[in-house]
């Protein structure tokens, strides 16, 4: 009795899972995609901070956001009131020291100073480990809305010097943050995705 009672309850859970194998699964409505709100306001202007430090650059980064494409230059032990600064827009980025013009790809060129060496003040040892007219180790641009090209520039008398491409000359912003410098190019004008 027991059998039978084991062989009926496994026919009675094998019909179930067939019938609800067969029954094809009703689609839910996606939710509606939302709009991002971008910032606006940020404008093309030189944006600059006197500070300096001696943390050396150790890394420069890149990300892509819905609004805009991000840079960060990450030092280390740096805080923010030490993070000194200038990015502005340039016909053409020169190499400190020498003047040497540097082939940026892009629309428009912003020139990156970061008051800061990329080497160990004490032995002049590199901390970052780019080389002049060089694209940024590490960085890839591929599918960048905005960025084109990252190209060091070099390290001359503690300050650090990037050229960054961008697809035009649109608005971007700066931000100290602990440990490093943050430079957002927004995609557009308008603030619209």
């Amino acid at each position: 009795m027991l059998h039978h009672r084991t062989i009926c309850a496994t026919l009675l859970l094998m019909g179930t899972a067939l019938v609800t194998a067969a029954v094809p699964a009703v689609a839910t409505p996606a939710a509606p995609a939302q709009a991002t709100a971008c910032p606006t306001g940020w404008g093309s202007l030189v944006k600059s901070d006197t500070d300096s430090t001696t943390t050396p650059v150790r890394n420069i980064r890149t990300g892509r956001h819905d609004c805009f494409d991000r840079m960060v230059v990450d030092l280390p032990g740096a805080g923010r009131s030490d993070l000194g600064y200038s990015v502005r827009y340039v016909d053409r980025l020169h190499q400190d020291g020498s003047g040497r013009p540097i082939p940026v790809a892009g629309g428009a060129v912003l020139e990156v100073r970061v008051a800061a060496p990329s080497y160990a003040p004490e032995t002049g040892e590199p901390t970052y480990p780019a080389r002049a007219s060089r694209p940024l180790p590490g960085v890839d641009l591929t599918g960048y809305r905005t960025f084109r090209d990252a190209r060091f520039a070099g390290s001359f008398e503690g300050e650090t010097q990037v050229g960054l491409g961008v697809r035009a000359r649109l608005p971007f912003r700066v931000l100290e943050l602990q440990d490093r410098l943050v430079i957002d190019v927004a995609h557009n004008w308008t603030g619209a995705r």
